[in-house]
């Protein structure tokens, strides 16, 4: 496979003067529906060919963007998530922010690990449709349905944006968890006055993790449990624009993208959204 570099017409690929490093993770073994996530990350990079430089407020490219080659997948699950963990922590100790591009869920719990290893404490906020709590599925306690519990398993804080579709257990888990802070898809469409709050001791270090189901299946439509009521575009982004100046995005990561031959309407949209997370971090600096 030819190796692709994200944005590659619109510039340079050294490593040590890049400020963004995109690591590719096309794993998909515990989809529950809809295949294709494996596809995932090189549709991203593909896509994002055919982006602008400007993001509409300012320059990303500017702060360095690398690729790094695709993760090898073919390992066993944990092994897989166990380098993934490894080199996100080594880019993080060179003061790199790691953008992981996934392939299913389940490679999150991987870089949080990572940025809790090298920031000691470290919140994630979790865009979704899916609570993603459950404690196994089929067997598998690190399946794409269960990450979010494993890393709050890990004392890790937790804010949930978006959510529509949960189980019955993991109500419960987030019931007999009050510090989950959670903000379900229908309370922000249904509050005029919504505005995203921050518990007063979640740490300013925080990990941004975005299933792309937790967007309105009219901008997402390709992924591999699409649900209606999602989030719209510019309301994703005032929420990560509303986070306080104090509060650094220290690495986040898009999953789920599950592209068809068809159409690359979410191809694009996922490449546009990873580049516009990283204008985000470049003005906030």
């Amino acid at each position: 496979m030819t190796r692709l570099f994200f944005l590659e017409s619109e510039g340079g690929k050294t490593t040590e003067d890049s400020l963004f490093h995109i690591i590719p993770v096309p794993y998909e073994k515990t989809v529950s529906y809809g295949k294709g996530t494996a596809s995932g990350p090189e549709a991203i990079i593909k896509a994002s060919q055919q982006l602008e430089a400007f993001d509409g407020k300012s320059i990303p490219l500017e702060k360095g963007i690398y690729t790094h080659p695709q993760i090898d997948c073919t390992a066993k699950d944990r092994e897989v998530l166990h380098e993934l963990e490894c080199k996100t922590f080594e880019l993080l100790k060179k003061n790199k922010v790691p953008v992981i591009l996934g392939g299913e869920h389940s490679i999150s719990y991987g870089p949080v690990l990572a940025h809790k290893k090298y920031f000691n404490t470290i919140g994630v906020i979790h865009f979704d449709a899916h609570a993603d709590l459950r404690d196994e599925m089929e067997g598998n306690k690190f399946a794409h349905g269960c990450v979010m519990r494993r890393i709050h398993e890990q004392g890790i804080p937790l804010i949930q944006i978006g959510t529509r579709a949960y189980s019955i257990e993991e109500k419960t888990y987030r019931k007999e968890n009050p510090d989950i802070k959670f903000y379900d898809a229908s309370d922000i469409y249904l509050n005029n006055n919504f505005s995203l709050k921050f518990p007063h001791d979640f740490p300013d270090d925080i990990y941004i993790s975005i299933d792309i189901d937790g967007f309105d299946i009219s901008i997402f439509p390709h992924t591999g449990t699409p649900v209606p009521g999602g989030l719209l575009w510019y309301d994703f982004f005032k929420f990560i624009e509303s986070i306080p100046p104090e509060k650094k995005i220290r690495g986040f990561d898009v999953v789920e993208l599950a592209p068809t031959k068809n159409s690359r309407s979410s191809d694009f949209a996922a490449a546009q959204l990873v580049y516009n997370m990283m204008g985000i971090i470049s003005r906030r600096i």
